[in-house]
């Protein structure tokens, strides 16, 4: 068998984490298949792909098709403009594209990111088969709804990562698409209770926490919807003589325009809110599980459905008390009051309870951590992705 992996970003964001993961169960599973994995942006993507075994293709993407995207929002007339002042690039950038899948000659290509779904859609070689793999809600983006929409017969199958997510596919691209549900996974082998820890309040510019000070943390991308607002109001909401620090870990990793928030616009909110105090911020950290082990409690405050929350899934393997804004994938894999504690998302207020609750109770926090492990063990192997991947690329007649 030979796959060649399309994804739009070099950066590391949740897709790409699963896109490795995927690399590695393939690799233990099946040693003898050829893995090809073309990265269309700068980052650490490439070099992690070749480490675990794939032949990597650096295909850089042209600057105003990286920018190109309808995450921030904004106007039609903005956007078809940016699209057609991309357009002469980015049709060379799809002949190239189509020369080197035919001289990877893959009998599946499996695309990580919506311009890859395009992209691939029209690039595609002969005899191979196509899979998309959605890791984002379809229905939310505008045109790219409308694009996979016009593209939805070129897949052989979709892979969604929550049942959520496959419903809206179907819902965009119709019943008649094959969509196959398979959660993300983890490295339980990386993702554990103990091991290296990072001091974030060094990263942070911050004195040390005081003995007893519980460390809460948002740790996520810089997307619009990832609800560092909530997390920030609902720290201005937990009353003083409680002791803890807040920290919020991550950067700007997405080339596409209007995808994310400012970092310095959330220090600016965070003194307007009078907690710059006991709220430190990072910037981004390449070590995602040490951040987890150095953490007393880890918030998710996505303010939109989640498609699935691998930052729950590694919490948990971490062993770490999780607050979770329950809807979408990330309402499917917790069970409220038993492995972690669900507020409603937007709910700064239940946030800052829940998050109360666990400051002032440390045989919670040790018993949600310990279900969550459990639970990870169980649920979030990344060995079981390939026993579910591999019987879906045979299944194409590959």
């Amino acid at each position: 068998m030979r796959v060649a992996y399309l994804s739009a970003s070099g950066r590391i964001g949740g897709a790409e984490r699963a896109l490795l993961d995927l690399l590695a169960s393939l690799r233990a599973a099946e040693p003898d298949w050829e893995l090809h994995v073309v990265v269309a942006g700068e980052g650490p993507l490439a070099e992690r792909a070749a480490a675990l075994g794939a032949t990597v293709h650096r295909f850089p993407m042209p600057r105003l098709l990286e920018a190109l995207g309808d995450a921030g929002g904004g106007s039609r007339a903005a956007l078809l403009a940016r699209l057609l002042a991309a357009a002469p690039a980015g049709m060379l950038w799809l002949r190239r594209l189509r020369g080197l899948l035919r001289s990877i000659a893959p009998g599946v290509v499996h695309t990580n990111g919506f311009k890859m779904h395009v992209a691939a859609a029209m690039a595609m070689p002969e005899r191979a088969r196509l899979v998309w793999h959605i890791h984002d809600y379809v229905a939310a983006r505008r045109v790219m709804a409308s694009a996979l929409r016009h593209f939805a017969d070129r897949p052989a199958a979709a892979v969604a990562v929550s049942r959520s997510v496959a419903d809206d596919v179907r819902r965009v691209c119709g019943a008649g698409m094959r969509v196959e549900t398979v959660y993300n996974a983890v490295d339980l082998d990386r993702f554990t209770p103990e091991g290296d820890r990072i001091p974030l309040h060094a990263l942070a510019g911050m004195p040390p926490e005081a003995p007893g000070t519980v460390s809460v943390g948002l740790v996520a991308t810089m997307g619009l919807w990832k609800g560092h607002d909530v997390f920030l109001r609902a720290i201005s909401l937990i009353p003083r003589e409680l002791p803890v620090r807040a920290y919020v870990v991550g950067g700007r990793i997405y080339a596409t325009a209007g995808s994310e928030v400012d970092p310095d616009e959330l220090r600016e909110m965070a003194g307007a809110l009078g907690i710059a105090d006991r709220t430190g911020f990072t910037g981004f950290v390449e070590d995602s599980a040490a951040v987890m082990r150095s953490l007393d409690v880890v918030v998710h405050a996505s303010t939109q459905p989640e498609p699935f929350g691998l930052v729950i899934a590694e919490a948990m393997a971490c062993g770490r008390a999780v607050v979770v804004s329950a809807a979408g994938g990330a309402a499917e894999i917790v069970s409220d009051g038993a492995d972690a504690l669900a507020v409603a998302p937007g709910d700064a207020a239940a946030m800052a309870a829940a998050i109360g609750r666990l400051i002032g109770d440390a045989d919670l926090r040790a018993r949600l951590g310990i279900a969550g492990r459990e639970k990870a063990k169980r649920e979030f192997d990344r060995a079981r992705l390939a026993r579910e991947i591999v019987p879906l690329y045979r299944s194409l007649g590959m």
